[in-house]
């Protein structure tokens, strides 16, 4: 059995599908000592409210050796409206890309792209493939990139869940 074969992939795909996993009441009675009635109607205020969108697999991406988080901090000139389109989309099928954000700070970057790769080499290599020989005048829409590769060893790798939770519980004098 490897764990990236069709059928773990398959399964790991299906996870993140609504409706594949649901919390578990009974364990979050165990935890906390709330009556189910009180669990069950939380969770599914959260969900009305938009705050849970979903439950799903935390997948370990460096265990299946993608060992490289990439962050481009990229200019891109937005008066070159189809470049830019151009861009967009190509980024958003692209499957290293996990995130997509306009930024603001010091500096003339306006957009961040974060990505994971295998190694330098493949980063360097998708984006030639699939960034500069597929859109045309692509230095034209890309006028500065800077590029950060996150590696081990890694000081803290949390996630954002836990991490709203335990800053709204501080606000909230709850710890």
């Amino acid at each position: 059995m490897k764990v990236d074969d069709e059928i773990r992939l398959n399964i790991l795909k299906s996870l993140l599908e609504k409706g594949c996993t649901q919390s578990n009441v009974r364990r979050i009675k165990t935890k906390t000592d709330y009556h189910l009635a009180t669990i069950k109607s939380s969770i599914d205020f959260l969900q009305k409210e938009g705050i849970i969108t979903g439950y799903g697999p935390k997948i370990a991406f460096w265990k299946l050796g993608y060992k490289l988080e990439c962050i481009e901090f990229l200019q891109l000139d937005f008066s070159k409206k189809d470049l830019v389109e151009k861009y967009l989309d190509v980024a958003k099928k692209d499957p290293h890309v996990f995130a997509l954000n306009s930024v603001m700070g010091s500096g003339n970057f306006n957009v961040a792209c974060f990505q994971f790769y295998e190694d330098v080499e493949s980063y360097h290599k998708n984006l030639q493939e699939n960034y500069v020989k597929k859109i045309p005048n692509y230095y034209d829409v890309v006028k500065d990139r800077q590029v950060f590769y996150m590696t081990e060893p890694t000081f803290k790798r949390g996630s954002r869940t836990d991490s709203i939770i335990e800053i709204l519980r501080r606000k909230n004098a709850l710890d």
